[in-house]
């Protein structure tokens, strides 16, 4: 599956080689089609999944558009991950185990990045919701790919020096 993800993304990428390097193109790719199928599991479950109705747990209810969330992150965590360690990032040396926790730290760290960022921009600065949502992803994006890059699947300086990652 990884050797043809990349495949395909490699073909694509040949009309952007002179604009962006690879693994950026792999990056907005792999987070686009995650972010895509996010938002289409959100809808679905919220709407035939859920019916938009309350889910009653024995502790707590919650809301259909929290649960649909949760459904969501349940399902696109684990992609995120998978294509970030495994088509995106390929290079680094760091254990899988901390590589799956750094990233559930930064998604963490994102969401509440954006919540923030979105508050701020309609609250302090009043932009319009939209805009407000554009300018938090464009800060985010760029955010997580430099995390991503630098310490989630963070490449040793022996791996840079010796060998090349695809």
């Amino acid at each position: 599956m990884k050797k043809f993800i990349i495949a395909v993304l490699d073909f694509f990428y040949v009309p952007f080689q002179k604009l962006i390097d690879r693994q950026t193109f792999r990056y907005i790719a792999c987070g686009g089609g995650n972010t895509v199928l996010d938002i289409v599991i959100y809808f679905v479950a919220y709407n035939f999944i859920l019916q938009k109705q309350i889910v009653h747990t024995p502790l707590i209810s919650i809301s259909p558009y929290i649960a649909a969330f949760i459904i969501s992150f349940l399902i696109t965590f684990p992609t995120g991950f998978f294509l970030m360690r495994n088509v995106v990032f390929t290079g680094s040396s760091l254990r899988g185990r901390v590589q799956l926790f750094r990233y559930f730290m930064l998604v963490v760290i994102c969401v509440f990045l954006n919540y923030v960022f979105i508050k701020l921009f309609v609250e302090v600065f009043h932009f319009y919701p939209t805009i407000a949502k554009i300018c938090t992803t464009a800060i985010v994006i760029s955010f997580s790919y430099l995390t991503q890059r630098n310490f989630t699947f963070k490449i040793s300086q022996k791996v840079k020096v010796g060998q090349k990652t695809e």
